[in-house]
């Protein structure tokens, strides 16, 4: 039998809508106290204040509970910035980031997330398509440094997103050290380096 789809690609409304926010809602407070592994629907049911059967009936398993969770995440994420600069965008994009990670809840959601996906191939089939759409949104800023003569062509946009990012990921995962703007700043400021210098190429 397989997972149901995430219903995060639908666009219900009414009592349908409410039940769906209250329902994404409880399970990130799961997910922030408990994490993914005592992530459980009939306890997601009781926080939201909505039916078991309606949860049940809905979603089915956690895994694909945490899949709309994602979908909602990236359906509410900011838009990216428009700076003028390469510089500019892609510390806009590190400053995002590192806000996100640094968040006391967000940054508990992200790192719960990535234990789920570890072991669960429905949730981490939703990350992937979830770094793909915040990927693809920062790409553009790329792509118009190309056109404005600031990197080499054939740069390739997902790469140099990708490459301001996982700096701050692996701080946050490997070292109890801050996670601030200056380690925000460090990352976007390397990543530009390397994509001037060709390496994205």
């Amino acid at each position: 039998m397989s997972s149901p789809t995430p219903s995060g690609m639908q666009r219900p409304g009414g009592r349908t809508a409410r039940v769906r926010t209250a329902v994404l809602r409880a399970a990130e407070d799961a997910l922030v106290e408990v994490g993914f592994a005592g992530l459980d629907l009939g306890d997601v049911a009781r926080r939201a204040e909505v039916g078991r059967t309606t949860v049940y009936r809905r979603w089915g398993t956690v895994g694909a509970l945490l899949a709309e969770v994602l979908t909602d995440m990236a359906e509410q994420s900011l838009p990216r910035a428009r700076t003028g600069s390469l510089h500019g965008d892609l510390r806009a994009n590190a400053r995002l980031v590192q806000q996100t990670l640094a968040d006391p809840r967000q940054g508990a959601l992200f790192r719960a997330v990535l234990v789920a996906a570890a072991g669960d191939p429905v949730a981490a089939e939703a990350l992937h398509r979830f770094y793909r759409v915040r990927v693809a949104e920062w790409a553009p800023c790329v792509t118009e440094a190309v056109e404005r003569g600031e990197l080499p062509a054939g740069t390739d946009p997902e790469e140099v997103v990708r490459a301001v990012s996982a700096p701050l990921y692996y701080r946050m995962l490997t070292t109890a050290e801050p996670l601030d703007e200056a380690a925000a700043d460090r990352a976007a400021a390397a990543a530009e380096a390397a994509a001037r210098a060709g390496a994205f190429r």
